[in-house]
């Protein structure tokens, strides 16, 4: 999508987001490292093209109607993005959320209208046991008349929606990709890419990712971690089938390095996710050696975590 024309609402400005090449964080004897940047998108995260998909999905199939609402249990980036998606659509939101994730998401969702209701962690931190609490909460909560829940582990308006990102990595790179490798949170991101690029013809080797904490892809156990937005502590339904060539885990330790490097040396303001997917690049770039590429995504902005301890001295 291109960006230089005027749009008539916020939603159609999502998506068309721009790729920058890693200069000093890669080694010249590496790989070429591109970063799809999708804090560019309205709320400054990949999970617009996601609450897009599904919403208009649901509308076209009459799921969703006028006077109805919209609930989802969410660690911040998603319940931002769907509360922006209904705003700009009419409905009421009501989303689950924690302490475990980062105060500015939960107050972004509130500042688009959505009504918070919280669920307790452990400790702050992100653990299976949360996700079954929200999975208790939110059935209850869908059950209820008048109401559309979004789904989005289930969801395949979602993995429609994600695909964008990989057709569009394919027109920016001319086809040149050696392989692409992200977190998986729902997986949707992941399984959309994988499927546009296999559309496209393109035999990029698709590498899963997941913190080493909470390692439920490479060993089959979830464990307790903090990094925002993926390692729910199970393998996710988009994930069931296996549509990725390799698993890897990575430290939450090199994940945080790599945030704070990046902005220090490659001015990239990113989150602890983009972290982890960025040093996985760089490892999978120092692999594969000179003259390929590989490709992943910055999957929002690290403006969204300077009140945590991510970018403290």
């Amino acid at each position: 999508m291109s960006m230089t024309f005027t749009a008539d609402s916020v939603l159609r400005a999502i998506g068309g987001t721009p790729v920058v090449r890693l200069r000093r964080v890669a080694s010249p004897a590496s790989a070429e490292v591109l970063i799809k940047l999708e804090s560019v998108n309205p709320t400054g995260s990949y999970k617009d093209r996601m609450a897009l998909a599904m919403i208009e999905g649901a509308e076209a199939r009459g799921a969703l109607r006028p006077g109805m609402r919209v609930v989802e249990f969410t660690g911040g980036s998603t319940g931002s993005s769907l509360a922006m998606v209904c705003a700009a659509r009419g409905y009421r939101f009501v989303v689950l959320s924690s302490d475990a994730f980062s105060r500015e998401k939960l107050l972004t969702m509130e500042a688009f209208g959505a009504e918070l209701r919280m669920v307790p962690s452990d400790g702050g931190k992100v653990t299976p046991a949360l996700f079954e609490r929200f999975k208790k909460e939110i059935a209850v909560l869908a059950s209820e008349p008048d109401t559309f829940w979004t789904d989005q582990f289930h969801n395949e308006d979602a993995v429609r929606g994600y695909m964008g990102i990989g057709h569009e990595l394919w027109q920016q790179t001319g086809g040149r990709i050696d392989a692409f490798c992200g977190a998986v949170g729902t997986g949707g991101m992941l399984r959309g890419v994988s499927r546009a690029l296999r559309d496209a013809g393109s035999h990029a080797r698709i590498v899963a990712l997941e913190p080493s904490s909470s390692p439920a892809l490479t060993q089959g156990r979830g464990g307790a971690h903090r990094v925002e937005g993926i390692g729910t502590g199970s393998v996710p339904p988009h994930m069931a089938d296996r549509p990725y060539d390799e698993a890897r885990s990575v430290d939450e330790s090199d994940a945080r390095a790599m945030a704070k490097q990046l902005a220090r040396e490659e001015g990239l303001l990113v989150g602890t996710s983009s972290g982890l997917n960025i040093a996985a690049a760089v490892q999978l770039a120092q692999e594969l050696g000179p003259g390929k590429t590989v490709a992943t995504v910055a999957v929002d902005t690290g403006l969204k975590y300077l009140a945590g301890d991510l970018f403290a001295q």
